[in-house]
């Protein structure tokens, strides 16, 4: 019996990796085919491998997920709680997907698995949490809006005696690098997520070893998941990423691109901290839009943004807290 929850727990977590993809979709391409740089079906296959590719860079994020946020308890109550929070962050993605709101899928996953534990008197590692989550949470958008606009500015100055056409032009091609590495960080980040909540499963399913290294079989799941949720798409976000915050122009599109592929990569790579792609991305947008003017950015949009990733972990957590109840109560 236990088997099959431990099983039934891996198929909820690729599930919750493809909706990641195709909720996420948006953050690595919506600049690039807002600026008609790509086009949507090439931009959506170029995310799909790039995000296959990334998911295979490194490990210290699906580390921090799968034993720095909570300490699951052994055995059925273990796997319990693990689909809680999966089910949480499922739910939520579902709900901000549906309305078009670019919230975290990141978030989602970390506030499903405090408020599952908690309503499990699970203990939480909460200076794991706010070190790996919440300073992170805090800093990530901020670094992205203003190297977002340092960026901007440093474009604006290098090319100020260029020609507009053949500027823009130049950077229509620069932008394919630079939603490749946004894409790139996606997966390096994201699908890393999925790897740490499936390790979380099988080591307290007792099929690994606490210390043991994630097997290569669920890299490549995970990886495969998000990339073929990637390609699902997720059209409703793109729009409100790449054409309502503000009005994108190549140059813009690969300044937002390249600070939000910066930040991703940082934190992913020397502090194992799993913050947003969606909030990297979006307020690197607006710190890019906010070179041209204050009132370039449309902050009742953004403001709706900001809404969603205050209501993410809370919501999340609630909905991952009632799931674990459900669920103890059919198989716990």
């Amino acid at each position: 019996m236990d088997l099959a929850i431990v099983i039934g727990v891996i198929v909820i977590a690729l599930a919750f990796d493809y909706t990641n993809g195709f909720h996420d979709a948006a953050n690595a391409i919506a600049t690039s085919v807002s600026t008609r740089a790509l086009t949507p079906r090439i931009a959506l296959l170029m995310a799909a491998v790039m995000n296959f590719i990334g998911a295979h860079l490194g490990l210290s994020v699906a580390q921090t997920v799968g034993s720095g946020i909570i300490d699951a308890p052994q055995g059925r109550h273990g796997l319990v709680v693990v689909a809680g929070a999966l089910a949480g962050a499922i739910v939520w993605n579902l709900i901000t997907w549906y309305f078009g709101l670019p919230s975290s899928s990141s978030h989602a996953l970390i506030g499903g698995l405090v408020g599952s534990a908690l309503a499990a008197s699970v203990s939480v590692h909460w200076k794991g949490v706010l070190e790996k989550v919440v300073i992170p949470m805090i800093l990530s958008p901020v670094v992205g809006f203003l190297l977002g606009g340092i960026i901007m500015i440093a474009i604006l100055w290098i090319f100020r005696r260029s020609n507009p056409h053949k500027t823009s032009r130049g950077f229509r091609y620069a932008q394919t690098v630079s939603a490749a590495a946004m894409a790139l960080g996606h997966g390096l980040q994201d699908a890393q997520k999925t790897m740490g909540v499936i390790f979380l499963a099988l080591v307290v399913g007792g099929h690994i070893s606490p210390t043991a290294d994630i097997p290569e079989w669920v890299i490549t799941a995970s990886a495969a998941a998000i990339s073929l949720g990637t390609y699902a798409g997720g059209w409703r976000i793109m729009r409100t990423l790449g054409r309502r915050i503000i009005h994108l122009d190549p140059p813009r599109g690969f300044a937002a691109e390249s600070a939000a592929a910066t930040v991703l990569y940082t934190a992913a790579i020397a502090y194992g901290a799993p913050i947003s792609t969606t909030h990297t991305i979006t307020t690197a947008i607006m710190g890019v839009g906010a070179t041209r003017r204050l009132s370039a950015v449309r902050w009742g949009v953004a403001g709706n943004i900001v809404t969603a990733w205050v209501l993410t972990i809370p919501a999340a957590a609630l909905v991952a807290a009632l799931a674990y109840f459900l669920l103890n109560l059919i198989i716990g």
